[in-house]
């Protein structure tokens, strides 16, 4: 099957969520079907990234969009009431540009990526699948809970109008993907339109046990540019350390992740670790005791967990976080609601090295058992076909 992917990002490297899911789906993929990329851009992408990507697809169209032509195209939006994130990924000479690609490679089915490139593939007549990834209207109005004044007034007009487009997405896609039932069942969509699950997997071969010394007591990973990851880094330095570091003074902690922003660089002191970006994320899960991932705003998978369960790290998170991946308390991971909760966690774990490694035995187990990439590409594939079949 020749298979037309957009994306809003060239899906590498692998710093960011949508780019880790584009990448493996296009991956596995690619192993039995013909695979053509056209990618949006906000900045150059390198040779070595694009070589990367040759080595599964047959063409590669990228077009760089402007951040400034993406902004005053967000504060349209705002005065004709649509989304600010379409408006940022929107432009009439890359929209031409991907119809005569299309035109070109004559696909059987267009797969594109998060609602901000719907407007890319809303109107080929063509099959057509849209992956929402994760439902973006709820990770945007979990942040509008948290935010005031003017923030709350552009998060809550963002949540309006990705609610709009989410449900729009689904008439006029033949067939739409997301990440977990936690994420389908916040899109709100028309009765006929069934969202079907798509999940990530883990690179299990590279995300493998490695046996190295422990350096830090606690590490979180993530993009550190990504607002609920900012949140999540502040909560754990600000809110949860202070009580570990009651009765465990020299516990370390290690933020590791790409583009840390000025507010995440200002948590680094004596006890914490601020990476920055890092060419391999693995050395600072094996280097650390536990995982934990205080999520407070977001929506998805978070990839990080499963990577860390991958590795053989106990982990910890907070039920929001856990929602889209399903695992048990007390069992695979440990849950907290609160700075208390998640810091008793924490000691726990750092106290009790037995139950650390019957929970991280249990967690490598359960995401080799449910979430592998080549599973979730055959699902992947399924739905395409289903497209094709729905729309002849």
């Amino acid at each position: 099957m020749k298979i037309l992917v957009i994306l809003p990002r060239f899906p590498y490297p692998l710093e960011k969520g949508d780019k880790l899911r584009a990448y493996h789906q296009i991956k596995t993929l690619a192993a039995d079907n013909e695979i053509y990329l056209f990618a949006l851009s906000h900045s150059k992408v390198s040779d070595e990234s694009i070589a990367e990507l040759e080595k599964y697809c047959r063409k590669i169209c990228i077009v760089r969009l402007s951040k400034l032509w993406g902004a005053v195209r967000m504060v349209r939006n705002l005065f004709t009431m649509r989304s600010l994130q379409l408006g940022f990924w929107d432009s009439r000479k890359a929209k031409r540009q991907c119809r005569e690609f299309e035109s070109a490679v004559q696909p059987d089915v267009i797969y594109a990526q998060m609602v901000r490139t719907m407007s890319y593939a809303a109107n080929s007549k063509r099959p057509k699948v849209l992956d929402f990834q994760d439902a973006l209207s709820m990770n945007v109005g979990r942040r509008m809970m948290n935010s005031k004044g003017l923030r709350y007034f552009l998060y809550h007009f963002e949540f309006k109008m990705l609610r709009s487009a989410e449900y729009e997405a689904c008439s006029l896609f033949d067939r739409t993907t997301i990440i977990s039932e936690i994420d389908r069942d916040a899109i709100p969509q028309q009765r006929d339109n069934v969202i079907d699950i798509v999940r990530n997997g883990v690179d299990f071969e590279y995300f493998h046990p490695l046996e190295l010394e422990k350096k830090y007591d606690i590490v979180f990973c993530g993009n550190m540019q990504y607002q609920p990851n900012i949140d999540a880094a502040q909560y754990l330095v600000d809110e949860i350390m202070p009580l570990v570091w009651q009765s465990h003074p020299e516990a370390t902690v290690v933020l590791a992740g790409a583009t840390p922003t000025a507010t995440v660089r200002q948590l680094a002191s004596r006890r914490v670790t601020v990476t920055g970006s890092v060419d391999d994320i693995r050395p600072f899960y094996a280097h650390s005791k536990v995982f934990i991932a205080p999520m407070r705003i977001g929506s998805g998978l978070q990839n990080k967990l499963l990577e860390a369960m991958s590795m053989g790290v106990p982990c910890i998170t907070t039920p929001l976080a856990n929602d889209s991946l399903g695992a048990s308390d007390g069992q695979h991971l440990l849950l907290g609601s609160d700075a208390t909760q998640l810091a008793a966690a924490i000691l726990r774990l750092l106290d009790n090295q037995a139950e650390a490694k019957t929970l991280s035995d249990n967690a490598s187990l359960f995401v080799h058992n449910n979430f592998s990439w080549k599973a979730a590409g055959n699902e992947l594939y399924r739905v395409l076909q289903q497209a094709t079949e729905k729309h002849n």
